[in-house]
């Protein structure tokens, strides 16, 4: 095995094609002059009387008009081209498709499972927004599932990367808890989920209760857990603008890392580097809630693999995430056709059409950019520091063939970095180089359309937050002091910031 040094991945130059370079886009070099025209844009401002310019595009010309519906986040990318439209169309068409279990008539659509959390992407990921919790004891927990690991040493993996925290699948279980089956198969176990209050009172005298969630499993199909299995909830997030958070230059995220807080600021953002399903070397983690997938193809390959227990080029065993010890899973009938392109039940084209998909769902326009509580909400926004993890402001790669993420100042607000957010938010389990108690800080943008598409306001990793002013509080590690700086504002000032929040 190769031994990968952390400092000389994070210096590696991008025209090498080195292991946290670009080297999963085509790009066109930057000019020293353009590099520091860039550095001014996206300058933190310090001016809050007024919007500052573009600020209402935060996907620049891929934004969007603001729908008023649910329909918001399903939009393509402003600026695609016509004669590109069909290949989203068709993205959205295999995106919305259930597939069924084998054998079936249906040769296109068959190879479900045997294991499997949804049968369609939108499933999970309804009208392209976030997924929910279970509404009550009877509510499937499609949208929402568990991810299971153990503890392993170094020597058993094959990933040998520097801080990278060993882990394996869990035995039986595999790496994703299914709790559904095809006919004939036994569901793995169903999730359960508890809340117990936490009061917190505010400086004004206000009190907020957080629901702190505890995870069990019943009805366990395949007999016990592991004893040291570590469980981690995950809530399906919305899909606007991957394709934008795929285009930020590597050594724009990394030139952010700071993880021994050298400059005292108290936030230590590390990069998440994960080897690459797609280009087969470390990468840039830059999606999945710890940063454990690389590009949206390896992200989208790992959902149907995973979710749906559907083959893939990336992922061509049949059988999805069934183990060993679920004989009657591997041994069941599937969907893998020899006679049919590349014999997969997700072929190479279908991949790489979900993949343009989900590269360019748009981010709808800000609303009410210049209101004065907007502008103030913003200031208190900057004041707390908050952008010290969500930074506003990137802009994207110089690229060829990719016109609609070429070249585009957007507004995510997220460092797309690892941070330790305290022992509250803690799920316990490590992935890859991300601790227990760190996750990759997601972007904001759309977070003020969450209810109007959705239908609900759940927010962090599990959805145990039903506000954005509870998702705040949660916040501990190295965001505690912003979340202290919450508490301790005026009602005024509080109301301000979450007014600015809705408006992204």
């Amino acid at each position: 095995m190769v031994r990968f040094s952390l400092f000389l991945m994070l210096l590696a130059s991008p025209a090498l094609g080195q292991p946290l370079g670009d080297g999963h886009l085509n790009i066109i070099a930057r000019s020293a002059a353009e590099s520091a025209r860039i550095a001014q844009v996206v300058a933190p401002t310090n001016d809050f009387s007024k919007p500052e310019h573009f600020e209402d595009k935060p996907a620049g010309a891929a934004t969007v008009r603001a729908r008023g519906n649910a329909d918001a986040f399903s939009q393509l990318s402003g600026n695609m081209p016509f004669a590109r439209e069909m290949d989203f169309k068709l993205g959205n068409a295999l995106f919305r498709k259930s597939w069924v279990a084998s054998p079936s008539s249906t040769l296109a659509s068959d190879g479900l499972g045997p294991l499997y959390n949804a049968r369609a992407c939108q499933d999970c990921h309804l009208k392209d927004g976030r997924g929910h919790t279970p509404a009550g004891p009877d509510d499937k927990s499609v949208s929402m599932f568990l991810r299971l690991s153990i503890p392993a040493t170094a020597a058993s993996t094959e990933i040998e990367i520097e801080d990278w925290i060993a882990t394996v699948d869990e035995p039986r279980y595999g790496g994703q808890l299914q709790d559904f089956a095809t006919p004939g198969q036994t569901a793995e176990a169903q999730m359960k989920i508890t809340y117990s209050d936490l009061p917190v009172t505010l400086a004004d005298g206000s009190v907020i209760t957080l629901r702190a969630p505890r995870y069990s499993l019943a009805d366990l199909g395949y007999g016990p857990l592991h004893p040291d299995t570590m469980l981690s909830p995950r809530v399906a997030p919305q899909m606007i603008g991957l394709g934008l958070l795929e285009a930020i230059p590597a050594a724009d995220i990394l030139a952010r890392s700071d993880p021994k807080d050298a400059d005292g600021d108290g936030i230590s953002g590390r990069p998440a580097i994960v080897p690459s399903a797609e280009f087969g070397v470390p990468m840039l983690g830059r999606f999945g809630y710890k940063g454990g997938a690389a590009t949206v193809k390896d992200q989208s390959a790992a959902a149907f693999l995973g979710d749906m227990g559907l083959s893939s080029p990336l992922h061509p065993l049949p059988w999805g995430d069934c183990t060993d010890f679920q004989a009657d899973c591997r041994n069941a009938p599937h969907g893998q056709e020899p006679d049919n392109r590349d014999g997969l039940e997700v072929d190479m084209q279908s991949l790489d059409l979900v993949t343009f998909y989900a590269r360019n769902l748009a981010v709808p326009a800000r609303r009410d950019i210049a209101d004065p509580q907007v502008l103030r909400g913003k200031e208190v926004f900057y004041t707390l520091n908050c952008i010290a993890c969500h930074t506003p402001k990137h802009v994207t790669n110089r690229l060829q063939n990719q016109p609609e993420q070429s070249f585009q100042l957007i507004w995510p607000y997220t460092d797309l970095l690892l941070h330790d957010m305290g022992e509250g938010l803690a799920d316990n389990r490590p992935e890859g180089r991300a601790t227990g108690r760190e996750w990759k800080t997601p972007p904001l943008w759309g977070i003020g359309l969450t209810e109007q598409v959705s239908n609900h306001s759940e927010f962090l990793h599990d959805g145990r937050a039903r506000s954005l002013l509870e998702a705040i509080l949660w916040h501990g590690g190295e965001a505690q002091a912003a979340r202290d700086g919450v508490i301790v504002l005026d009602t005024k000032d509080r109301a301000a910031l979450i007014t600015f929040l809705e408006s992204l």
